[in-house]
């Protein structure tokens, strides 16, 4: 086995470790590993091929992909295949589904709280406490991701200014 091929199968093995850490599909881990090693778009049939997995399922997984923003649809003058690629900035991108996520959070723990308190309940002060620090928590949370985000252009600049 070549050096290319330990390494590619290290990459997606690993990154299919790290999804699943996630609470992500596997798969979806391999995939984009997969396109992160590749120098060149990879049809379908090409990324089937490489996994040894079955169109549907990966058809399935390309298009929440897809929807995340971490992967794009490429056209390539050999053929009608789709071809894939990753996007540019999936890191970021990335990042930014999971920051979704943190803003949910602050607006569930807001409305749950606004919620509680309009019962006016000694019963609920526990409850409201509790919620009250998760907002609290969430809001913080969401302005260091900002600060990492306005950080973050920062560096990637300087990444592709050499």
């Amino acid at each position: 086995m070549s050096i290319n091929n330990k390494i590619k199968l290290e990459i997606i093995q690993n990154f299919g470790y790290a999804y699943k850490a996630f609470g992500l599909s596997k798969i979806m881990g391999h995939v984009i590993a997969l396109l992160i090693f590749s120098p060149e778009p990879l049809s379908l049939d090409e990324i089937c091929e490489e996994l040894h997995r079955s169109k549907g399922p990966i058809s399935q997984m390309m298009k929440r992909l897809r929807d995340k923003n971490l992967i794009r649809r490429v056209w390539q003058p050999a053929g009608r295949k789709d071809f894939y690629e990753i996007q540019p900035e999936i890191f970021e991108n990335s990042f930014r589904n999971n920051f979704e996520l943190v803003k949910s959070n602050t607006r569930l723990a807001t409305s749950l709280k606004d919620s509680v308190k309009k019962e006016k309940s000694k019963s609920l002060n526990k409850l409201t406490e509790r919620l009250t620090e998760m907002e609290a928590f969430y809001k913080l949370m969401e302005k260091h991701f900002d600060n990492f985000l306005t950080d973050w252009a920062k560096e990637r600049k300087k990444l592709y200014s050499k």
